[in-house]
């Protein structure tokens, strides 16, 4: 005898559904009439109703876990992937960029403990300090814009990578060769991981990665070239132990590119973009131009100082103290990042900066004859203040052009601006080192502070000349 449906939940309408909704969805029969609820809803029995029908101790339908659902599959990947805020990761990639940095400089204050060791003259500590730039040319001009097409984080791993393998060669160094090849793969490692570093803060954060773009890599050089002086001077085993605390600094590093955000998109053209090449967007050219002669008269200064700085002060000065050694390069680029950041707000800083920069090298200059050590200080100090503007109006006013520009270019804009600058930072240095080993080192540091003080000069009056660019929004 068939019964009427019933037009209200009662016990007769719920009197199978423990059995029919614990099968579930898959297998194909609906747990209530179409008229009463969807398949996926829970019955309504009364409280009483489900009392009788569902014995004490059955799990209810509703507890069952999703098991053919496939979500547990899928969101075990998303969890996998752990990502930290942009604002966290742009303080990662300023603490990596430092890293790179400091790790660049760590060799100068050890340079005397290794000549003395193995007994080479000061050519071939140019020789060491120029391989390091030669390679990291040719990893800019091959990588520069790799990070535009794979991303950041495989670049900078990959350069982390090479960087701990350089360590490692310093580790187990006996003999010159053996410096060459550290050098030489360090130098591969900066070029391939400066432009992403450059490009990945303008992606996190543009409104400060100018400020960053032009404190930080000289913050690094100082901080480098302080720290391992000290260790030198006052660490057991000076030549392993700070390659030791290097590399498990490296780790970290790896770690924390590991868990970055990623903001730039990939895009097919690694391959190609291996070509060696540099390229300016032609909507930016004249703005870059302007910023060459600054980055050519800083950085060949900086050069002098990160290469023969603790030899002068050695040989010139009498300063034999490998604390002292050190310390020659980060008077001069720890007092560039301070200026650097105190005129973060001043974007005419280049009008003021070359003028700085030539003024401190002459003071440098007129205490070089008598050895005067107090006036050396005092013009390393008034050159560190240049030094600093000059880092700011260069490399801060290059992260606001390539803040508008596409993310895609940033990687690229970078890799020019260093490869200019790390010519100008070996090239003399180079050419420094072979004059010191034929006319002596304080003729040699006499005729390279006047190029600097002329390369000033022409880079003053082309400033003048040309206004200085201001960051401006560009399509």
């Amino acid at each position: 005898m068939t019964h009427p449906k019933p037009t209200h939940p009662g016990p007769d309408a719920t009197q199978n559904p423990p059995h029919d909704q614990a099968q579930g969805p898959h297998t194909g029969r609906p747990a209530l009439d179409h008229t009463e609820a969807p398949p996926n809803a829970p019955a309504s029995p009364t409280p009483h109703a489900r009392a009788e029908r569902v014995p004490p101790g059955t799990d209810l339908p509703q507890a069952a876990p999703p098991a053919h659902s496939g979500r547990g599959l899928d969101s075990a990947p998303r969890a996998a992937r752990v990502r930290v805020p942009r604002g966290v990761g742009f303080g990662l990639v300023v603490g990596v960029l430092l890293l790179f940095q400091a790790a660049a400089s760590a060799p100068t204050p050890l340079y005397v403990i290794y000549q003395r060791a193995w007994g080479f003259s000061p050519a071939t500590i140019t020789l060491v300090f120029a391989i390091f730039a030669v390679t990291l040319l040719a990893a800019l001009l091959v990588g520069g814009s790799l990070s535009d097409h794979l991303g950041r984080r495989p670049v900078l791993a990959a350069a982390i990578a090479l960087e701990a393998g350089a360590v490692l060669l310093f580790l187990t160094a006996h003999a010159v060769p053996a410096l060459l090849a550290a050098r030489a793969v360090q130098g591969a490692a900066t070029g391939l991981a400066l432009p992403a570093l450059g490009a990945a803060l303008v992606d996190l954060a543009p409104h400060r990665a100018a400020t960053v773009n032009g404190v930080a890599p000289i913050a690094g050089l100082a901080l480098g070239s302080l720290a391992c002086g000290a260790l030198a001077q006052y660490g057991p085993d000076p030549t392993h132990l700070v390659w030791t605390l290097l590399l498990a600094a490296l780790a970290l590093a790896l770690a924390a590119v590991a868990v970055l955000p990623d903001a730039a998109a990939r895009r097919p053209g690694a391959l190609r973009s291996l070509v060696p090449h540099l390229a300016v967007p032609r909507r930016l050219r004249r703005d870059v131009t302007a910023l060459l002669p600054v980055i050519i008269a800083s950085w060949a200064l900086g050069g002098l100082y990160l290469s023969l700085g603790p030899s002068a002060a050695r040989a010139v000065f009498g300063l034999h103290d490998h604390f002292a050694g050190g310390l020659v390069a980060t008077l001069l680029c720890g007092t560039g990042a301070a200026t650097a950041y105190a005129l973060r707000r001043r974007p005419d800083a280049a009008r003021t900066c070359v003028a700085l920069l030539a003024a401190g090298t002459a003071v440098t200059l007129a205490g070089t004859p008598t050895a005067a050590i107090p006036v050396a200080v005092a013009g390393t100090l008034i050159a560190g203040i240049g030094y600093g503007a000059c880092g700011l109006a260069t490399f801060g006013a290059l992260a606001a052009l390539a803040g508008p520009a596409h993310p895609d270019e940033r990687g690229g804009l970078f890799a020019v601006a260093y490869t200019v600058a790390y010519l100008a930072f070996s090239l003399p240095a180079v050419a420094a080192g072979y004059a010191a080993a034929h006319a002596g080192l304080r003729p040699t540091v006499s005729g390279y502070a006047v190029a600097v003080i002329l390369l000033a000069g022409a880079a003053a009056v082309l400033a003048r000349a040309r206004r200085t660019p201001r960051p401006r929004s560009r399509s």
